[in-house]
């Protein structure tokens, strides 16, 4: 009984590891649409506003960099929400800030990566930030 049980999770293991799509894949991997619906790429990307000395980015710092780094980047539209998030910082602690999320739907995949590198690192230069959070995912938009 043991040996069944040990040899079917070994075939589990091993069938759901091969139904893993490589790392390059995942980031943006072919959606099925359904017209008028077309692929897509959503992208959302998380600016933390905490600053040294209890300073954060402020609303009219954050207007000037959506009109200057965004925008010209991605000028078919986005979306931005204010959000509340936490992390774990590189010494291990916890830290909780109010942030910005950043979604923008592209349909030029994978062109648009080089587009989202240059808005993270104007912010990180900007800003002083360590990073800025990503995430990509398949889609089907349209309007």
């Amino acid at each position: 009984m043991k040996r069944t049980l040990l040899a079917a999770l070994l075939v589990g293991t091993w069938t759901l590891g091969a139904c893993t799509p490589p790392a390059a894949q995942m980031a943006a991997p072919a959606a099925v649409c359904v017209a008028p619906l077309r692929p897509a790429v959503e992208v959302d990307l998380y600016f933390g506003r905490g600053l040294d000395k209890g300073r954060e980015v402020s609303e009219a710092e954050w207007a000037a960099f959506l009109n200057e780094e965004v925008t010209p980047r991605f000028p078919d539209g986005l979306s931005v929400i204010d959000v509340r998030g936490q992390y774990r910082a590189s010494d291990g602690r916890i830290e909780r800030e109010r942030s910005k999320l950043l979604i923008v739907v592209v349909f030029d995949a994978p062109a648009h990566r080089s587009k989202v590198q240059a808005v993270v690192d104007a912010y990180k230069a900007r800003h002083g930030q360590e990073s800025a959070f990503r995430v990509e995912r398949a889609a089907c938009a349209g309007g």
